[in-house]
Formats: C-alpha cells, sequence, structure tokens
C-alpha cells in the first residue's frame, strides 16, 4: 500500500490536532518549498530520512524497448535519493 499525500494530511490532523485544511496547506507548502529547492539545484537533507538531490545524466544510446531500435537517450536531470542510515537500519531490521 502506497503513502499517498491525502493519508500523510490526516496523520498531520491526527497528530497535530489542526483543522484538515490547514494541515493540508502545510503539506501543499512542503511540497512546493521542495520542488522549488530541487529546481535550484540545492539538496534537501532530513535528518534521520534522507538527502534528495538533483544530478545530471549524460547521453547515452539507448534501446527502445518495443521496437528494439537503437536511440540516443537526451541528457537530463534526475532527482535521486539516498535514505539515512537511521532510516536503512529501520527498513532492515524488519526481517
Amino acid at each position: 500500500m502506497a503513502l499517498t499525500k491525502a493519508n500523510i494530511i490526516d496523520a498531520f490532523q491526527k497528530n497535530i490536532g489542526l483543522p484538515k485544511r490547514d494541515c493540508s496547506e502545510l503539506m501543499e507548502n512542503l511540497i512546493e518549498t521542495m520542488k522549488k529547492a530541487l529546481e535550484k539545484d540545492d539538496h534537501i537533507l532530513i535528518s534521520g530520512f534522507g538527502k534528495f538531490s538533483v544530478n545530471e545524466k549524460k547521453a547515452r544510446r539507448g534501446r527502445n524497448p518495443s521496437s528494439g531500435d537503437d536511440m540516443i537517450l537526451k541528457r537530463r536531470r534526475v532527482v535521486t535519493f539516498k535514505c539515512s542510515g537511521k532510516l536503512r537500519e529501520k527498513i532492515n531490521n524488519h526481517f
């Protein structure tokens, strides 16, 4: 099951006790702030959770999976996430 934006807003409302409208605004502002930071090539570091950053991928040769034709994939920027050691530890302790 995926954790959706609506689920996070409900959790804010339950744990913080603010009206749902305020929690929704808080969530939207948080996401918008994160988008703007990534657009400016800033890293987003959340202690105990991880780090979001923008990385450049060079142009490279690829293959169209449906036709098998060779093609050139354009140079692009991608967002990457590296989880913190604490989060990695919590994830791996569930085995």
